[in-house]
């Protein structure tokens, strides 16, 4: 037996936002972060419309890219305070991944981060809540997902919290946030979705109903996702359609390696100045396991049958695979987005030398390895690498060294 799980309704379409008004509660909280949902007035109508609703709102603003533990206790506490019966968090995966903690937290006082951060093993929740999430950005599709991404910085490791109990019960998609989005953003979210969408398709849980929206969500990626980052405005609305598509595939069929080594390599490098940003990282690194998993058969047919629905030709199965790979790179070099961390800049961007130095990366390599083998993702890739196997694909990722192995 398997399990399918949505948010109760997504409402989506130009104006989409406007739905809060017929919420009905007494009190409701909005997590928002850093400032364009408040620039672009999308906090204030938010706001305003909950308050049509007959709400009392209270704002938690801020919230960080790559959320903290820190942020997610101090926000429960507000929470805990305030009493809301609604949860609205709106902007991109960073608030509404630290919101969907927060809530855990707010329903649960006692629960610990570690925890929270057992697989599918949260307390049944809304016995004091609802949640509602509203995207502004096109990749994370965190607005319909049982995942959430929370940093510990201490450790500087990206952890998922995995489980149904967190799928929002309302998800808002209006395109008109996420028309507001930067370039650099609108290329690493896509990337994103799109490693959201061939992830899901090749992990071990697919099924019937992941592989249709899989499927569907690379053909409108590939369709779509250059355009969008043109300045084609009807593509990024299209767009985001396509990466929620891509959220509700991943959501059930679960991901793999790839995301397993962009959760452990994100915060890994922090103090030596900068992240490496989610989106590129998945950019980066996909290419690398498509050719890892393509060593299993299972993987390398479905690889395959992608690549058939983006029409790249190719007659046998590894030339499929391998016309797959150099179109993900194009799409890399079409969007900005370096090839490797050695090459992985300021703001993402390609550079002759990155902010990773090369004897820090070999010095930590071992323990980002282990922790990626770790991490909830790697059960569902398929093929589980051993670390020795680990090692040598991040090394690829790395130095962006052909995968043979």
């Amino acid at each position: 037996m398997a399990r399918f799980t949505l948010p109760r309704d997504i409402f989506h379409g130009k104006g989409a936002l406007e739905e809060l008004k017929n919420f009905e509660g007494k009190k409701a909280v909005i997590c928002v972060g850093g400032g364009s949902m408040k620039r672009f007035g999308f906090l204030d109508r938010a706001e305003g419309y909950l308050k049509k609703a007959g709400m009392e709102v209270k704002i938690i603003d801020g919230i960080e890219p790559d959320p903290s533990v820190k942020t997610v206790m101090e926000g429960a506490k507000v929470m805990q305070e305030f009493n809301p019966d609604w949860i609205v968090a709106i902007g991109g995966g960073s608030p509404i991944d630290a919101a969907k903690a927060m809530w855990i937290k707010y329903e649960y006082p006692d629960i610990t981060f570690d925890e929270m951060c057992k697989v599918f093993g949260i307390p049944e929740l809304r016995k004091k809540a609802h949640f509602c999430a509203v995207s502004s950005t096109s990749g994370t599709a965190t607005e319909v997902t049982a995942f959430s991404i929370i940093t510990d910085y201490d450790k500087g490791i990206k952890y998922p919290i995995a489980d149904f109990e967190i799928t929002p019960d309302v998800a808002i998609v209006d395109p008109e946030l996420a028309e507001t989005m930067p370039k650099k953003l609108i290329a690493h979210t896509g990337m994103d979705a799109l490693t959201h969408a061939i992830e899901a398709y090749v992990s071990t849980a697919n099924c019937d109903y992941t592989d249709a929206l899989a499927i569907h969500a690379i053909e409108m990626i590939q369709r779509d996702l250059v355009g969008s980052y043109k300045g084609d405005m009807v593509k990024r609305d299209k767009m985001h359609n396509a990466q929620c598509l891509a959220g509700m595939a991943f959501s059930n069929a679960l991901l793999g390696i790839v995301h397993s080594m962009a959760h452990k390599t994100g915060a890994a490098f922090a103090d030596h100045g900068s992240h490496i940003i989610h989106g590129a990282a998945n950019a980066m690194y996909l290419p690398k396991v498509v050719a890892f998993n393509a060593k299993d058969p299972v993987a390398k047919e479905r690889y395959g049958v992608i690549a058939d629905y983006m029409h790249l030709g190719g007659e046998s199965l590894s030339e499929k695979v391998q016309l797959l790979i150099k179109y993900l790179r194009k799409m890399n070099d079409d969007l900005n987005i370096p090839h490797c961390i050695k090459n992985y800049g300021a703001d993402g961007l390609p550079a002759e030398e990155g902010f990773v130095p090369e004897d820090v990366f070999l010095e930590r390599l071992p323990e980002i390895a282990k922790n990626a083998i770790a991490d909830a993702c790697t059960g569902s890739n398929p093929r589980i690498p051993t670390q020795e196997e680990m090692e040598k694909l991040l090394k690829c990722c790395y130095y962006d060294k052909e995968v043979d192995f």
